[in-house]
């Protein structure tokens, strides 16, 4: 019903539980849309470090009747050789997922400097995401996230949760050609702490977001070199850290 009462046709995404085994080992079940179940499988490992790199996996196996993901490494060790962060769990406020291994601020990198962007394309892909047909505008409830070089969109992936969204991405990025210091991310929602640990494990130095950061997310931007920019509405941003990757008159 609408606010008058009135009968309405409404779509809603479906929510589905994907349990996620390393090895034959059960690592975790993550609500998701399943839009891209084997990148999400893969990033979710990564940038859990739970695997080091895409190298060592054979194969990743979705099987919907299961609701089962199956990642093997080639040596068939990978759950062993991980052992010490499956046994020290968080649970964390992620949506679609709540659960983290080990200490991540520990494994934190330091990114470069790298090459300065301009105004012009921060704002020309906040744009173009807000153009791109999805389907939080057929029904809400949904989080996106967007690779992109410059102002062009190499990858977008939505998802019940903002972090399986991310994590999907980790995973194109580790199947495809994307060099992380050439590229920037786009999410949609809220730039936690946790967003931001994933996207310099990621090595992408430049973070945005429709929405703020936390005090916890601003630490882990000063400690990674990570320019975060947020509240970006037309042709407004924040700058929460950064700011010298940025040519503001361009």
């Amino acid at each position: 019903m609408d606010q008058e009462g009135r009968p309405v046709a409404v779509r809603m995404p479906e929510e589905r539980a994907l349990t996620l085994y390393l090895d034959k080992r059960e690592i975790v079940t993550l609500m998701t849309l399943g839009q891209r179940p084997e990148a999400l499988a893969l990033g979710y490992l990564l940038n859990q470090g739970l695997l080091e790199a895409a190298g060592p996996v054979a194969a990743v196996q979705v099987d919907w009747a299961a609701g089962a993901a199956a990642v093997t490494t080639r040596d068939g060790q990978g759950a062993t050789r991980c052992e010490h962060l499956l046994s020290g769990r968080t649970v964390t406020a992620g949506c679609g997922q709540g659960t983290q291994f080990g200490d991540q601020l520990e494994r934190l990198p330091v990114l470069p400097a790298g090459t300065r962007i301009t105004r012009s394309s921060l704002l020309a892909l906040a744009d173009r995401v807000r153009r791109h047909d999805t389907i939080y505008k057929q029904s809400g409830s949904v989080h996106g996230c967007a690779l992109a070089r410059g102002a062009d969109i190499l990858h977008y992936v939505e998802d019940i949760g903002r972090h399986n969204a991310v994590d999907s991405i980790a995973g194109l990025m580790a199947l495809g050609d994307a060099e992380a210091g050439d590229v920037r991310l786009y999410t949609t929602g809220r730039l936690t702490s946790e967003m931001l640990v994933k996207a310099a494990g990621m090595g992408i130095p430049v973070v945005m977001s429709r929405s703020g950061t936390t005090a916890m997310g601003l630490e882990v931007a000063r400690r990674c070199n990570l320019t975060v920019v947020g509240r970006m509405r037309h042709d407004r941003f924040q700058v929460f850290h950064g700011a010298e990757r940025i040519a503001f008159d361009a």
